[in-house]
């Protein structure tokens, strides 16, 4: 009997050390993964840049090109992400998750590009319309999504990774409550149809980014809790 337990415990004790050291290669300094995960992620928060940068002046379309380009280069980078889980036999984390926080971080820029080609096309309807308030959320919101894929490289502080996405969780909510004041004035009459249509589209990708930056988030926390 005390064989068997011994037995059990020492190979408890080796299936533990080897995923701690899988882990530990996984998110080491230098590591593929996570190379291209902050890669993707800083793609991300130069998109959501550029996009601001384009809701300050529509008519400078060579923001809508790099943020086109910024775009590419964030999909290139999902799909070496997607060849180098190919070619690895064995990850720290779970494919799953690898594959899931990757595709959560190609939706933001995706959803930038969206809002930045209805910014352009219609920037004759939004004249005169301030759209500072969902520009610095949609900053807030990469910004905390950005350093969190970051925190990766140490998931044992919990308690900064959880500070981070508390900003983000945060950012969300109001994101939420301000659109429904938006749509309560735009639907009070105030600007023609056509007008309202135009603003309420470009209010919905807005808070769209944010959205996506939440559910990239919660991908994040859910790898730390997995792994803790």
């Amino acid at each position: 009997m005390f064989k068997t337990d011994f037995a059990c415990a020492a190979e408890f004790f080796w299936q533990h050390f080897a995923r701690m050291f899988s882990i530990q290669q996984l998110f080491s300094k230098g590591d593929r993964f996570q190379e291209l995960l902050e890669a993707a992620a800083q793609e991300t928060h130069e998109s959501v840049r550029l996009v601001i940068e384009l809701m300050k002046s529509p008519r400078n379309t060579q923001n809508l090109d790099d943020l086109i380009l910024a775009r590419r280069k964030e999909k290139k980078i999902s799909e070496q992400i997607s060849n180098e889980l190919v070619k690895t036999f064995i990850t720290g984390l779970e494919r799953e998750d690898i594959e899931a926080l990757a595709r959560g971080l190609y939706r933001i820029p995706k959803a930038a590009e969206k809002l930045a080609e209805r910014l352009v096309m219609a920037r004759h309807h939004l004249d005169g319309i301030d759209f500072s308030k969902q520009a610095d959320m949609m900053a807030k919101a990469t910004d905390a999504i950005n350093e969190m894929v970051k925190q990766l490289r140490d998931m044992e502080d919990m308690e900064k990774m959880k500070t981070f996405n508390d900003r983000l969780q945060l950012v969300e909510v109001e994101a939420d409550k301000y659109m429904n004041e938006l749509l309560r004035d735009l639907y009070g009459g105030k600007y023609d149809a056509i007008r309202a249509i135009v603003i309420r589209d470009v209010y919905e990708l807005m808070e769209k980014i944010v959205d996506r930056c939440h559910d990239a988030g919660n991908v994040v926390m859910q790898i730390v809790l997995k792994n803790s």
